[in-house]
C-alpha cells in the first residue's frame, strides 16, 4: 500500500508539475507541431476545438462535488486530489502535444512592443508563483492527504487565505494565464481560437469555483466576494 502511494504521489507531482512547465512553453512560443493531424486550416479548427473541450470537460468536471462522489467508487477519497492532478495533467499534455497550427496571421508584432509583450509574459509567470506561494501550504497535486492517510493523521483543513495578490482579486491564478495567454505577440488563427476559449472556460470555471468555495468557507467566503474582484484587480484592496 505504502509503494503504490508512493507512486501515486510521485506520478501527481512529475504529470501534473510537468505538464504545468510545458504549457508555459506552449503559451511562449506557439504549437510544438510533434504531430499533424490536419491538412487545412478548417481541420486544425476543429481538432483544436476538440482538444480544448475535451480539457474543459474533465479538469471543470472532475472537481465537481458529484462527480468525486461518483468517483469515491474507485478511487479512496484521500487519492481524489492526485489522481485529479494526474488527469488534468494527461490531458493538457495532449492538448499541448496533438495542437494543431494554422496558416493564417491575425497580426504579428515586431520591435520594442515585441519586448514589452514578453515582458508581460514574463511578469504574468512570476505572479503565478507569487499567488502559489501566498496561499501557503498549498498543495497542488493533492498529495497531502495521502501522505496524512500514510501517517495516520487527519488532514488538517485549510484557513481562508487572504494574502498577497489574493487581497486584489479573488483567483490570481487565473488572472496571470489570461495574462500570458493573451500576451504572445504572434496571432494566428489557431492562437486566437485558443485565446477566446480559454478565456471564456477560465471565467465560467471560475464562477462555477466560488459555489464550491462558498460551501466551504461560508459567511468568510460572502464578505470576501463582496470587497474583492473576481479577476480584474480594478480597484485598490479593501482587506
Amino acid at each position: 500500500m505504502r509503494f503504490v502511494a508512493r507512486i501515486l504521489i510521485l506520478a501527481a507531482q512529475v504529470i501534473g508539475g510537468g505538464s504545468l512547465i510545458a504549457f508555459g512553453v506552449f503559451l511562449y512560443r506557439g504549437p510544438l507541431e510533434c504531430v499533424a493531424l490536419a491538412r487545412t486550416d478548417a481541420e486544425a479548427v476543429v481538432v483544436d476545438t476538440l482538444l480544448s473541450i475535451a480539457f474543459f470537460v474533465q479538469h471543470s468536471g472532475m472537481v465537481r462535488r458529484s462527480v468525486r462522489e461518483r468517483l469515491s467508487v474507485l478511487v479512496p477519497r484521500y487519492a481524489h486530489g492526485a489522481a485529479y492532478s494526474i488527469a488534468s495533467g494527461l490531458t493538457l499534455s495532449g492538448v499541448i502535444v496533438l495542437w494543431q497550427p494554422t496558416e493564417l496571421v491575425v497580426f504579428q508584432i515586431d520591435g520594442p512592443f515585441r519586448l514589452l509583450f514578453r515582458a508581460c509574459f514574463i511578469a504574468a509567470g512570476l505572479s503565478f508563483v507569487w499567488a502559489v506561494r501566498a496561499l501557503g501550504s498549498f498543495d497542488g497535486f493533492g498529495v497531502r492527504p495521502i501522505r496524512a492517510h500514510l501517517s495516520g493523521k487527519p488532514v488538517r483543513e485549510l484557513p481562508l487565505a487572504i494574502r498577497g495578490p489574493y487581497r486584489w482579486v479573488r483567483h490570481p491564478l487565473y488572472t496571470m494565464v489570461l495574462v500570458m495567454i493573451w500576451s504572445s505577440p504572434d496571432l494566428t488563427g489557431d492562437r486566437l481560437l485558443f485565446n477566446l476559449t480559454w478565456t471564456v472556460w477560465i471565467v465560467v470555471g471560475s464562477m462555477l469555483e466560488e459555489r464550491d468555495l462558498v460551501e466551504d468557507f461560508g459567511d468568510a467566503y460572502l464578505r470576501y466576494r463582496r470587497v474583492v474582484p473576481m479577476l480584474v484587480p480594478w480597484r485598490f484592496p479593501r482587506l
